[in-house]
């Protein structure tokens, strides 16, 4: 297939309808703009809704209606707008409604800034909304991944019966890159997608109310309830199939960078430069950071292993939570951050490395 220059957002949005979405509703907030502006046009031209919600709160709902009667269906917005559909999020996890979101995060908190940034990771790996429940994180270091993941996002939305969400960051959303674009799916095959969820979307037909739990979430009683959470751990245990990492040179490493997104992208260069001089640097980029690659920290060989250099665009670390959880103390862990809109600079983890092997 023919290789087209897209930018980020706009490259998100074109994977999704041809992934079969076929609603969106948002709000504009930068760096995120780019997705609703491309659906505003594009969603009509296939036969789509577009919504320009009066808010956050408004357009997560929209979707979480559309998402209930069956349509492939997505949101995006960018850190505190995330915030705001916070509950709605939650709504359609409890709901048990597949539905896609894009977070092209930027810096915080509170409104903070409109450059990129890494300050969601918790937000999106721990705690997403109320209740405690769990979604598939893909985290593209490229617009091609983003564009692959997007893609992806709306099948597991759909196995799964669960929200789905695309972290990037202001770097990936508003990036140009060429990319290859994933095949339309065909009116035939979006009608097969609708069809096969009738038995559970909301289309007018009669309803089994005692085991509709989308009709009221949450009202249940509490046996009901405890019940529906033990059916829902399981499904986060089954997504250990579904773990995706890159592990770069990490055999005979004696200093192993992690990171995620476009940091990771940055780490990745610093590893082929120092190599180039001598140093032995590897890699683990989490490609999926829910489910996190706890396994990939045990291919590190820590009798070599001077430290893991956690590199990421927050202030204080979160990713280096779960790096710690991966390496569980065999051997130290050293932070190269930045935070509120800076961008990490490839000097500045060359520096950390060197450090470290000067210690």
């Amino acid at each position: 297939m023919a290789r087209v220059l897209m930018k980020g957002c706009e490259a998100i949005a074109e994977a999704a309808v041809r992934a079969g979405c076929r609603f969106f509703a948002g709000y504009p907030i930068t760096p995120q703009n780019e997705i609703p502006e491309y659906f505003s046009r594009r969603l009509p031209e296939v036969g789509g809704n577009f919504v320009q919600g009066e808010s956050e709160v408004a357009s997560i709902n929209m979707v979480y209606g559309a998402a209930a009667g069956g349509t492939r269906s997505m949101t995006s917005s960018s850190s505190p707008g995330i915030a705001l559909k916070s509950e709605g999020i939650s709504y359609a996890a409890a709901a048990r409604v597949p539905m896609v979101y894009a977070n092209i995060s930027r810096g915080g908190p509170g409104v903070g800034a409109i450059q990129p940034a890494q300050q969601d990771y918790f937000q999106a790996t721990k705690a997403s909304g109320n209740g405690g429940f769990q979604m598939m994180v893909l985290a593209p270091s490229t617009v091609q991944e983003a564009v692959d993941m997007t893609y992806k996002a709306f099948d597991y939305a759909d196995r799964d019966m669960n929200p789905v969400l695309i972290l990037a960051d202001g770097v990936i959303g508003t990036m140009m890159e060429p990319v290859e674009l994933p095949e339309m799916k065909s009116d035939e095959e979006i009608a097969a997608i609708r069809e096969n969820k009738k038995k559970w979307s909301c289309i007018g037909h009669e309803l089994d109310y005692a085991n509709r739990s989308w009709i009221q979430p949450g009202q249940w009683d509490t046996h009901k309830m405890q019940a529906e959470n033990e059916k829902a751990a399981a499904l986060y245990e089954s997504w250990e199939k579904d773990v995706q990492a890159e592990e770069y040179m990490v055999e005979d490493a004696e200093v192993v960078i992690t990171s995620y997104g476009i940091s990771a992208r940055i780490a990745k260069s610093v590893v082929d430069i120092l190599r180039k001089e001598g140093l032995k640097v590897g890699l683990i980029r989490a490609i999926t950071v829910s489910p996190f690659p706890y396994k990939s920290y045990d291919k590190i060989d820590y009798s070599k292993c001077k430290a893991v250099l956690d590199v990421e665009m927050s202030i204080p670390a979160q990713f280096v939570k779960d790096v710690e959880m991966g390496v569980k103390g065999r051997c130290p862990i050293e932070t190269c951050l930045c935070s509120g809109g800076n961008i990490m600079s490839r000097e500045a983890v060359i520096e950390a490395v060197k450090k470290i092997f000067e210690k």
